[in-house]
């Protein structure tokens, strides 16, 4: 147990020293400078037990096989575009019987194989909550079509079922689990264990014989989403937190996440995974203790900032989304403002405030030369979208509106944030190019 796990931090001890900025940006500079995470063309060897077939992005999770002398055991399946070649690399490897599936969490890019590594007598495995992760994903099939193609920077399907029922789920597993599941197959131990954050049903594998953790998505080289931009429910930080003790427990020397490459050596494991627990840890913590303080979410977004010690990197998740996700998971929708209990929504003020200024032209032009001047885009953003609330096809606005777009994308570093920004921009150009 450490200092940060003992004790939570105060709102007004989150000023940073002078120098914390020119650290932060050295330590993004490496981390941008880094190998990039490219998908590999064959199945990598981790150890004469373990292979893995890489993912090539977010979107695209590891697979992994697990070889006994009894047959092999599969963690994860990828996405349903990346599968097919996984199963081919993996089985160039070892053509031996698939006993066991292994599901880390329902997410479409860990699930979407199954079928195709699934054999007769094959079991698949997951925590019990993967059913209501499942209904709630279906559940809300258009709107997350939508929203997963935006994030993931693809363009808008058409849902011809966008509303398939509450409980219309389809479960893959014939074995689920609460805390804990163990089997043993050959020579091999697996340890399944609860261990919720990035989903309610995400699961741990602990395999003792080789000393290797397999941790799903509650570890990447970078900050979690705690809130993920396609509209999920926010994650709860603390379950992270207390998710990554129970790693730490195993003492591993190997941990194998599901995005990434695999990580050796309980010295590095260890140090790595204390600084996550810890950052996500600091996030939380001085969110509460401004929400103790009265400080609104938009004060801690701007104000709330990793000390350079804890600073993992942005390019999944962000601080400041985060920060949200964590005020409002606590606090729900309601910001203390009695017009928010209204259903009226503020682009109808926004149109009559345009009104008032003396029409559109004045606030463009205005939003232009904050734009030119200052940089200011997300301000310029607002603006254009102040016109737009009045004028909903002004040629000007959306013309505003899409270089304000473009200006973030080009300063933007996370790749989700750039998804996101560049569906706003496509949007802006179909306007734009339309008759």
């Amino acid at each position: 147990m450490n200092k940060y796990l003992l004790s939570s931090i105060s709102f007004f001890t989150l000023a940073l020293r002078k120098k914390m900025l020119c650290n932060r940006l050295l330590l993004l500079f490496v981390f941008l400078s880094a190998p990039q995470f490219v998908a590999a063309a064959s199945a990598i060897k981790i150890n004469n037990n373990i292979y893995m077939a890489q993912g090539s992005s977010n979107i695209s999770s590891n697979t992994f096989m697990v070889i006994t002398n009894q047959g092999a055991v599969i963690i994860d399946t990828s996405s349903p575009a990346a599968a097919p070649q996984h199963y081919e690399m993996l089985k160039a490897v070892s053509n031996v019987p698939v006993r066991y599936i292994i599901i880390t969490h329902g997410h479409g890019d860990h699930t979407g194989g199954i079928e195709l590594w699934k054999e007769s007598g094959t079991h698949v495995i997951a925590q019990n909550n993967l059913i209501e992760l499942l209904d709630y994903q279906t559940r809300l099939n258009g709107f997350f079509a939508v929203r997963n193609a935006k994030q993931a920077g693809k363009p808008i399907p058409v849902v011809s079922n966008p509303n398939p029922g509450n409980y219309a789920g389809q479960n893959p597993a014939d074995i689920l689990f609460d805390k804990k599941y163990q089997f043993t197959l050959g020579e091999l131990t697996f340890q399944l264990f609860s261990t919720p954050g990035e989903t309610p049903d995400h699961l741990s594998v602990w395999v003792p014989e080789l000393q290797a953790a397999f941790v799903g998505d509650n570890f990447y080289n970078s900050f979690p989403n705690i809130y993920s931009l396609r509209g999920t429910k926010p994650r709860w930080a603390l379950d992270y937190v207390q998710s990554l003790n129970k790693v730490l427990s195993w003492k591993p020397r190997l941990m194998l996440p599901s995005h990434g490459m695999p990580v050796s050596g309980n010295a590095t494991i260890t140090q790595k995974l204390t600084q996550y627990q810890n950052a996500i840890l600091y996030v939380h913590d001085a969110v509460v203790a401004g929400m103790n303080t009265g400080a609104d979410v938009f004060t801690l977004m701007n104000s709330i900032q990793l000390p350079p010690e804890l600073y993992v990197g942005e390019a999944y998740g962000r601080v400041s989304w985060s920060i949200r996700g964590i005020y409002e998971g606590y606090a729900g929708w309601f910001d203390a403002n009695p017009s928010s209990m209204y259903s009226e929504p503020p682009q109808v003020a926004l149109s009559e405030l345009v009104s008032l200024a003396n029409g559109v032209d004045n606030i463009i032009q205005r939003a232009q030369e904050i734009l030119l001047s200052s940089g200011n885009a997300v301000l310029a953003l607002h603006l254009a979208d102040a016109v737009l609330a009045a004028d909903a096809n002004n040629t000007d606005a959306w013309t505003l509106r899409r270089d304000a777009l473009v200006k973030l994308k080009d300063l933007s570093t996370n790749g989700i944030e750039k998804n996101s920004l560049q569906s706003g921009i496509d949007e802006a150009t179909a306007k734009l190019n339309s008759p």
